[in-house]
């Protein structure tokens, strides 16, 4: 089998896909939002059954993905990993075949230009946006139609090597364990391979704080079980 980041996915959640895998924090705004490993594949698979179905993508093609730290993000990236694209989200700009970026970017996603191009709102409840921008499509909106359960092809996958051994690498350099209940400050740890791919390579759940009130730590550790805290 090839190795793939859809791998890694699916052993994380393999062992008990109803425990809450990904919760996630925004202490401006009073935001939790949980989500268990069934729910975070279902998005998975809704964004990557979007990206073949619909855009006829795979591997070979390309995604530009310019979101912050997210449930929604997880879903868009690791959507993306498992339908086969290279994924650029700290390069520089340059030509992809779809673009995925928050509301407040669109003028930064100018510099990227795409065939298809779909705006997030990322709003706490996955809404909709209020209004859809010019040469954009919701992203909410259109995944939703989307089927629920997505088999890579062609047949294993693509190649995901060197982005695993990076995130194994990682995982093992933050000391995560399989048994970890990590939380994130995404504000210093905004990278993907922080907050999203090392934790899923050592089999931890995380809990993804933005804007953290650091009066709000000690409970959240103790309300949550955190057992590793990447601040």
């Amino acid at each position: 089998m090839a190795d793939n980041i859809a791998r890694v996915f699916a052993d994380a959640i393999a062992s008990d896909p109803n425990r809450p895998l990904l919760t996630w924090y925004d202490d401006a705004t009073g935001e939790r939002t949980e989500l268990s490993g069934a729910t975070l594949a279902n998005w998975v698979a809704k964004t990557a059954n979007l990206l073949v179905d619909e855009l006829a993508l795979g591997s070979g093609d390309t995604a530009a993905v310019l979101l912050p730290p997210h449930w929604q993000s997880a879903a868009v990236l690791l959507g993306c990993w498992s339908a086969g694209l290279t994924v650029r989200y700290a390069e520089q700009p340059g030509e992809v075949d779809v673009l995925f970026a928050a509301a407040d970017r669109l003028v930064e996603a100018d510099a990227w230009p795409a065939n298809d191009r779909y705006a997030l709102a990322l709003h706490p409840f996955a809404l909709p946006l209020r209004e859809v921008p010019a040469g954009f499509a919701d992203y909410v909106t259109e995944v939703r139609a989307h089927g629920d359960h997505f088999t890579a092809y062609p047949p294993g996958g693509p190649d995901h090597s060197a982005l695993r051994t990076r995130a194994a690498a990682r995982a093992l350099e933050l000391g995560i364990s399989p048994a970890d209940r990590l939380l994130v400050d995404v504000d210093r740890h905004p990278d993907p391979l922080d907050w999203l791919l090392a934790p899923l390579s050592a089999g931890a759940t995380m809990v993804l704080c933005a804007h953290p009130d650091p009066d709000r730590l000690a409970d959240r550790q103790s309300t949550e079980r955190v057992t590793r805290t990447l601040g």
